[in-house]
This record gives C-alpha cells, structure tokens and sequence, in this order.
C-alpha cells in the first residue's frame, strides 16, 4: 500500500474566509472588546485601600443605589449573606485586587461591612469539657 500523495493548495481552491463578526453596534468587523479592569474600579487616586484579605466577610448594609456601577450591583446582591473575598473574586469571576477596589469603595461609602472570619480555637477549654463531664457524672 503507497501513502497518499500530498497536494498544494492553489491560492483560488482556498475555501474563502468567514466572514468577521457583528460587534453590539451593528458594523461588520468590529468585535466587542472586553473591559479594561481600571475602568471596572472607576477612577481612583490612588488613595488608601482597605486591610481586607481572601478570608474577610463581607455583608451588605444597604440595597444597590441607582448610581452604582453594575459590578458593585452584583457585589451588594451577591454579599446579603456573608462571603469571603476570595468567594466574592470567584463568584464574580474578577482578580482579587479589582474586587478589593470595589469592597474601598463600598465601605467608604458603608454599603457594605468588612468582619473578620470567625476563628475557633484548636482545642477546647479543658476546666469546661470538665465542668461538662461532672454534670453529666451528677445525671
């Protein structure tokens, strides 16, 4: 059995090319390109963030104002029950530093309350866990 011959292609038996996509504004060729991130987080003046890192809680104090910025929108619906940042980031599909942006910006203007993780000790006090056993020894 012979393999089969290789052809060139003549540059007229190309297939022609796809034509580009319609972008939002209707004109042939132009694609819609995504979102810078500076212009997700409005401008800033580089001023103070806040100390929040991936375990901080975030909750919601207020409903979205009608100015608000679509992501902070979503920020305030998705945070009525709290959530860490780092669930914040994932849900929103945004890097941690633009979503620390937002969460400035929203406590500033205290639409929102940053709360620190709830921590629980490693092991139990032990004059309670005795406290405990002694009642259930006087049952």
């Amino acid at each position: 059995m012979t393999p089969p011959r290789r052809r060139r292609r003549d540059p007229e038996q190309q297939p022609p090319p796809e034509p580009a996509p319609v972008g939002p504004g209707g004109k042939e060729g132009e694609q819609r390109q995504p979102e810078r991130l500076y212009i997700l987080t409005g401008a800033t003046d580089g001023g103070e963030r806040a100390s929040i890192d991936l375990v901080t809680l975030i909750v919601t104090c207020a409903d979205p104002q009608p100015t608000a910025t679509p992501e902070q929108s979503a920020l305030l619906r998705l945070c009525r029950s709290p959530l860490s940042v780092a669930e914040i980031s994932a849900y929103l599909s945004l890097p941690f530093s633009v979503v620390t942006l937002l969460l400035t910006d929203l406590l500033a203007a205290e639409l929102v309350q940053a709360r620190a993780p709830v921590v629980r000790k490693a092991t139990p006090d032990r004059s309670l866990l005795e406290a405990v056993m002694h009642g259930l020894e006087k049952l």
